[in-house]
């Protein structure tokens, strides 16, 4: 099985081909990654044919994906606070990336196709837990761009007859995850302040509430849907309706590190969802074999990872 990732090259991507190099019916990997937001670096050591360069290129495109028996769309510009500063931007990246790699696909000979979409589709919509059946009410620029990978998706398979497969991601963390960038997720970002001593900025009071999924599961999902060739027009969570409140999370990471970690509020941010928690059926019924991690089994082995890069540095 020859198989395609973009954005291979940042944290769920490299993990993704950490885990498919351990299957033996994966023959070929292939990474197309412009390294805007990956780092070469975490493939290091992979036996992997690497293209650098933009989902949007087509002849790049046409040329990674010539054989390849699935694709797995992980390119992205993400993070809500930079859609909104260049919408754009994240409407290229996301949704016309999307449109480019669906219709190399094509030009392919229909490859398997698995995209990552993104909780944040639900948006405003306030029912709990979060099913794939609810109205979706995105409230920001990146969650539109989202939404519209889902449709896209949707609309090649009844067009076209493309094999696919979106999935709805809920604020994946883990080892690998890095904080040194200004749109870094708050597990990271938190771990790495608490480490350094730092205060960690929680943006309103903390009550929200996040659905937390450890990227060791979604490597897990992803693999076991790329080998069975799991394929559903409609969009699937990858969570499994935990939710955590930032305050908590706070808490979590104290145990890990065992340090006293001090909070500083700041005002809330503009297309922030207040609570999110998925609803797990669709998921556990494509993939009963999948089995959750908690966080708190979770956050020490990242807060595990964070420590060891430290050390590697201070050498």
């Amino acid at each position: 099985m020859k198989i395609v990732i973009t954005g291979g090259a940042g944290f769920i991507g490299s993990s993704l081909v950490r885990a498919l190099t351990e299957q033996p019916q994966v023959t070929r990997l292939r990474v197309v990654d412009n390294l805007s937001t990956g780092d070469k670096a975490n493939l290091a050591g992979l036996d992997v044919d690497f293209f650098e360069g933009d989902v949007q290129d087509a002849a790049l495109l046409d040329q990674a994906f010539r054989g390849a028996d699935a694709v797995v769309h992980l390119a992205a510009l993400p993070s809500v606070p930079r859609s909104l500063r260049d919408p754009l931007a994240s409407h290229h990246a996301n949704a016309t990336g999307t449109l480019q790699v669906l219709e190399a696909a094509r030009r392919a000979e229909g490859p398997h196709v698995i995209a990552a979409s993104s909780s944040s589709v639900y948006g405003a919509n306030p029912h709990l837990p979060k099913h794939e059946e609810l109205v979706s009410a995105p409230m920001s620029p990146y969650a539109v761009t989202k939404l519209t990978t889902e449709a896209y998706l949707s609309a090649y398979h009844h067009s076209f007859d493309l094999p696919v497969l979106p999935f709805r991601f809920f604020n994946v963390y883990g080892p690998g995850q890095r904080a040194d960038h200004a749109y870094a997720a708050v597990i990271p970002k938190w771990i790495s302040a608490a480490l350094a001593g730092q205060p960690v900025t929680i943006h309103g009071d903390g009550t929200q509430t996040r659905d937390f999924t450890y990227v060791g599961t979604v490597c897990h999902v992803l693999t076991d849907a790329l080998v069975r060739r799991v394929a559903d027009p409609c969009p699937v969570n990858l969570a499994f309706g935990t939710r955590t409140s930032l305050l908590d999370l706070v808490q979590e990471i104290e145990t890990a590190t065992g340090l006293r970690v001090q909070r500083e509020h700041v005002p809330g941010r503009i297309g922030d969802v207040p609570h999110s928690q998925a609803e797990s059926t669709r998921l556990r019924a494509l993939f009963p074999t999948v089995a959750p991690v908690a966080l708190q089994e979770g956050v020490p082995a990242a807060v595990d990872w964070f420590r060891r890069r430290l050390t590697m540095s201070q050498l």
